[in-house]
Formats: structure tokens, C-alpha cells, sequence
């Protein structure tokens, strides 16, 4: 259960930056190079790479090498199971009938 926790942690800290939320927005239109995501993004190198690591970590984007470049695409799979994640979330809270603890007032 602890690893599924972890993935679904990978999951939301892919989407909690705004910086990595710019770069899902340019990838909706279809692959790019990284160095056109270095240049629409206006970062260094190795900041963009520190991003894609984190998006590639999720599963929301899938790289693709090609020489010495890498292209990187949103992944429809990935996005569906974050998507599935948060759901899962909301129906859980939603089939609850009575509270597993109590809570105390001061």
C-alpha cells in the first residue's frame, strides 16, 4: 500500500508546479524537443531537465530519444490514470457512511 501511496505522490507532484503545468500546456499540442521546450520555456538546461524528470517520474509524459535529443509527448494513459487517482479519491469519501474515528472538540 506504501508504494501506492509513493505513486500517486509522483502523480500530484507532477501537476503542483507551475512551471511543470506551462510545460503540459506546450506538450498538448503534440511532442517536442527539449530544446524547443528549452526555448518556449526561457530556463537553463538543467532546470528543464529537473522538470521533465519529475513529469517522466509520473508517467504523465513519456520521453523519446532520438539521437542525442529527446522528445517528450504527454502520455493519454498516464494522464487517464492520474485522472483516476483523484477520482478515486472522491468516491472513497463519497461511499463513507459513518466516520472511522472521532473527533474531539475543544
Amino acid at each position: 500500500m506504501e508504494g501506492d501511496n509513493a505513486a500517486q505522490a509522483d502523480v500530484f507532484k507532477a501537476f503542483c508546479d507551475e512551471k511543470r503545468l506551462r510545460i503540459l500546456g506546450l506538450l498538448r499540442n503534440g511532442e517536442k524537443c527539449a530544446c524547443v521546450l528549452n526555448d518556449e520555456m526561457g530556463m537553463p538546461q538543467s532546470t528543464l531537465s529537473y522538470h521533465m524528470k519529475i513529469l517522466c517520474e509520473s508517467g504523465v509524459v513519456l520521453p523519446r530519444q532520438e539521437g542525442k535529443w529527446t522528445h517528450y509527448r504527454i502520455s493519454e494513459q498516464g494522464v487517464l490514470r492520474a485522472a483516476e487517482i483523484l477520482k478515486g479519491f472522491a468516491v472513497r469519501k463519497r461511499e463513507q457512511k459513518k466516520p472511522q474515528g472521532r473527533c474531539l472538540t475543544t
